[in-house]
C-alpha cells in the first residue's frame, strides 16, 4: 500500500466530522477542490470509498466510520499532549470549550468569572449553552457540566456546586388571578411555563417526591423554551408558573417578585460536576479552570 500522509488523515477527519467539505475546507485554510482532490487520493490508495458523496450531502461509509473511530482518538491525544507543553510555559493559556447550560453559568461559573479571568489573562474560556446532553467527546469539548447522578462512570467528574432543589414560583400578579395550588396534582390547572431540553425530546415533567416515592407531573402551558432563564423570566413577567433552580430564583424570592408553593414536595438533586474524559491530558489552563470552579463546602 502507497505511504499515507498524517495530513491526508486529519483532512478526511476533518470532512467526516463536519459532513461538508466547505465548511472543513475553511478550517484547514486550503479551497473544497483541493480537499476533495486529498480525499479521493487517499480513497485510492487506499483502495477504500471513505465518504459518501451526495449533491447536498457528505457522510462516512462504513470503512470511513471505522477508521474514523479508531485513529480520531489518537490525535485527539496528540493534541492534547501538545497543549500540555504549555506547562513550559511561565503562565496557563489557550482555549477551554465548555458545554452546559444556562443556569450552570449563572449558578457556579459567573460568580468565579471576573476573578478568574484576571487572574489567568491569557486563557479564553468559550461556553456553549446546550440542554441536550452534549457528547463532549464527540463534540470535542474539553468539558461539560451535568449533575453528578447523571455522569457515566468512564469520566472524570469534580463537584462544582452544592446539592440544590427547584422551586415552583409564580408572580404575585399571578396568585391574584389564580389560586395557589396546595399539591402538585393541582398543578394541572395552572398556566406553567416549560422546558424542552433537545428539539427532538419530550417536555420535561415536573418532578416531585411525597414520603420518599418520587413522581411527575405533565404541567401544561402555552409557553415552551429551551432555557430556564427564559422560563424564570416568564414567571417574573406573570405569565405562570416556572419550576426553576431554588438558587437562581431566591434573589426574587427575597425582594417579592417571586412567591414560592409547594416547598415540601420539592426532592433535592446532587450538585453540577464538571466532567471531562479520564484520558484527557489536563493542560496548565485546564488545572487552573478545574481548581477555580471546584466546589468548597
Amino acid at each position: 500500500m502507497a505511504h499515507t500522509k498524517v495530513n491526508d488523515i486529519q483532512a478526511f477527519l476533518a470532512v467526516a466530522r463536519d459532513r461538508s467539505f466547505t465548511k472543513a475546507a475553511a478550517k484547514l485554510g486550503v479551497t473544497p477542490s483541493a480537499l476533495s482532490h486529498t480525499i479521493r487520493a487517499l480513497e485510492q490508495r487506499l483502495g477504500l470509498r471513505l465518504l459518501a458523496r451526495t449533491t447536498r450531502n457528505v457522510s462516512p461509509t462504513e470503512a470511513g466510520e471505522r477508521l474514523m473511530h479508531s485513529v480520531a482518538p489518537l490525535f485527539d491525544q496528540i493534541n492534547a499532549e501538545l497543549e500540555a507543553l504549555g506547562e513550559l510555559r511561565d503562565k496557563p493559556s489557550g482555549t477551554i470549550r465548555i458545554s452546559c447550560t444556562d443556569d450552570q453559568i449563572e449558578l457556579c461559573i459567573r460568580p468565579m468569572l471576573a476573578g478568574f479571568l484576571k487572574r489567568y489573562p491569557d486563557i479564553t474560556l468559550e461556553f456553549y449553552v446546550d440542554y441536550g446532553f452534549t457528547n463532549v467527546v464527540e463534540e470535542r469539548f474539553d468539558a461539560g457540566i451535568r449533575m453528578g447522578e447523571s455522569i457515566s462512570k468512564d469520566m472524570i467528574a469534580v463537584r462544582i456546586g452544592p446539592d440544590w432543589r427547584l422551586a415552583v414560583v409564580g408572580s404575585a400578579e399571578y396568585f391574584e388571578r389564580n389560586p395557589a395550588p396546595a399539591t402538585p396534582h393541582e398543578l394541572t390547572g395552572h398556566d406553567c411555563v416549560n422546558i424542552r431540553h433537545r428539539p427532538s425530546g419530550a417536555i420535561y415533567a415536573w418532578e416531585f417526591e411525597n414520603n420518599g416515592q418520587a413522581f411527575t407531573v405533565k404541567a401544561d402551558g402555552q409557553l415552551v423554551f429551551n432555557s430556564i432563564i427564559h422560563v424564570l423570566n416568564a414567571a417574573v413577567d406573570g405569565i405562570g408558573l416556572a419550576y426553576v433552580p431554588e438558587q437562581l430564583v431566591a434573589p426574587y424570592l427575597a425582594d417579592g417578585r417571586l412567591q414560592q408553593v409547594l416547598a415540601h414536595w420539592c426532592p433535592e438533586f446532587q450538585g453540577y460536576h464538571l466532567y471531562y474524559p479520564n484520558r484527557r491530558q489536563a493542560s496548565p489552563a485546564f488545572t487552573a479552570l478545574v481548581q477555580a470552579l471546584k466546589y468548597r463546602s
